[in-house]
């Protein structure tokens, strides 16, 4: 019986030391201890392997199945044209790889090939590159890995702290850093061990249906959070802070699929004990490697150019800058699909002590771009703020139905449809201010069903934004099919029969008239 170490299993797999601890983490690669080390039987790892590769050939099959019945249709002929000379996926699965982008998982975000064949097509290498949501920094970073000039604005705050430390990859103190990896490795191993006592203490304000960590877990993260507290420096301390946050849900009782939910929920076993350590030092050592290349790249290509960034909400802090002063604007607002932004990243929210409790968290409820559901759900009607009479006519349809669940039925729905959309009037009123003439701005939406009723959302921002006075160039496909939520069926009603329809994402291409 041949046993593997954590390094020889991840050049065996060609993946980082991470990964691996993840999946011991997690329960899918079985693992024992020898001392303080985790030890992998070879025949588990090849086991492994041929599941994977089962699961890879079963999707292919699908897919394959689905690509024929699609090309069956004019429509789909169309799009796969569209798709040879056009972008890249649009989903962030890409970005897992490269460097920088790959630090946090961010299931809301687009890839970074994306936001590349955006600047090739559309950016003639001068002028700022703005995104309003830029959620964990993709197009900012692409952009400023090509000497452009940034401006970005998130309202989530964890999202917000990612996207900074990305952006200021020239003001960490690398020598410090790779100390205190080390220092942090040894010293918080030793703890571990001995038993100690952490002096952190949980979120008190975080409250979930079950333990989120097993007893052993929470004492290791408080640890790690004993140590990341005593760090003087704030870009170290910093990258220690995302080091975690990035990886703690692996080690929880929860997961995202693709909202968080118990681990359990999803036919998941709990998560008794984790190499807590061990995952986050991988994470680290990640960093310190990326930052090196990175940097040295960036100064290699005649230096840093200019990066703003905003932590809140874009439409209170859009004034900040000048009239006609954007060349571009790469983004892709929240969709009408109720995703809770908020809500997901909790644990990161409560766990980096960016709030205290639920209090906290209603401000950015309330200002974050078309609201939920949940914030206005219960509320007076909301009426559209502009005119464009199908889909009033589409809100009013939808306020119809399921009328005998109140808050819970179409009324509700509804009033959240109506938000979302002046919302999006707001949105296309400041890009109208924002960009200057013969600028352009690229917005990644998809379609959404709201009980029932379908609506094409990109296609009605496109008619928004030409409401605003900007130039509708192009609304191309990106994707056919994507994930969707609860309250998308995938079903709408024609004619009072229900009929599937796909959900697939755009890029909505506008310029202003020069």
């Amino acid at each position: 019986m041949k046993v593997m170490t954590v390094q020889e299993t991840a050049r065996l797999l060609e993946v980082d030391e991470r990964t691996v601890y993840r999946l011991i983490g997690r329960g899918e690669l079985p693992a024992f201890k020898v001392g303080r080390q985790w030890r992998l039987r070879l025949s588990d790892i090849e086991g492994w392997i041929e599941g994977q590769l089962r699961l890879r050939e079963g999707a292919a099959t699908y897919q394959a199945g689905q690509l024929r019945l699609f090309e069956d249709s004019a429509a789909a002929k169309a799009t796969t044209v569209k798709r040879k000379s056009g972008f890249k996926d649009s989903a962030f699965s890409e970005n897992n790889g490269l460097p920088v982008h790959r630090w946090v998982p961010w299931i809301a975000g687009f890839s970074a090939g994306f936001v590349g064949d955006v600047l090739d097509r559309y950016s003639d290498g001068a002028g700022t590159v703005l995104d309003p949501f830029a959620g964990v920094g993709t197009t900012l970073v692409t952009a400023m890995l090509r000497g452009r000039d940034v401006c970005g604005f998130e309202i989530n705050p964890y999202a917000a702290e990612a996207c900074e430390l990305k952006l200021a990859i020239d003001k960490i103190p690398l020598g410090e850093l790779a100390d205190s990896v080390e220092d942090f490795r040894l010293r918080v191993t030793e703890a571990v061990q001995s038993g100690r006592r952490p002096l952190s203490r949980a979120p008190e304000g975080f409250v979930t249906r079950a333990r989120f960590f097993s007893p052993e877990v929470e004492r290791k993260v408080l640890l790690v959070r004993d140590y990341v507290s005593s760090l003087a420096d704030v870009w170290v301390r910093n990258c220690f802070r995302l080091a975690l946050a990035s990886e703690l849900v692996g080690f929880s009782n929860y997961s995202y699929e693709p909202s968080l939910c118990r681990r359990a929920t999803a036919g998941k076993s709990a998560v008794a004990d984790a190499p807590v350590v061990d995952m986050v030092v991988a994470k680290l050592r990640q960093m310190l490697e990326d930052i090196r290349r990175t940097r040295a790249g960036v100064e290699r290509a005649g230096g840093w150019p200019e990066r703003r960034f905003y932590r809140g909400d874009f439409f209170q802090k859009e004034q900040e800058l000048a009239g006609g002063s954007v060349q571009l604007v790469i983004t892709s607002p929240p969709y009408l699909n109720n995703y809770h932004y908020i809500r997901n990243s909790r644990p990161q929210v409560y766990w980096l002590g960016l709030a205290q409790s639920p209090g906290d968290l209603k401000g950015i409820e309330q200002d974050s771009f078309g609201k939920y559901w949940q914030t206005v759900r219960g509320g007076e009607p909301v009426a559209l703020g502009f005119q464009m009479r199908d889909l009033q006519e589409a809100i009013d349809t939808l306020r119809e139905r399921n009328v005998e669940k109140g808050q819970y039925g179409g009324r509700g729905w509804a009033n959240y449809a109506a938000t979302y959309f002046n919302d999006s009037h707001r949105f296309a009123g400041a890009l109208a201010r924002l960009l200057r003439p013969a600028g352009r701005a690229v917005v990644v939406l998809g379609n959404s069903i709201l009980q029932g009723v379908e609506f094409k959302t990109d296609v009605l921002f496109a008619r928004i934004c030409e409401i605003a006075g900007l130039r509708v160039e192009d609304v191309t496909l990106l994707r056919e099919k994507r994930t969707g939520t609860s309250i998308v069926k995938s079903s709408v009603r024609r004619d009072d029969d229900l009929q599937r329809t796909a959900l697939y994402e755009s890029a909505v291409i506008l310029s202003k008239p020069a």
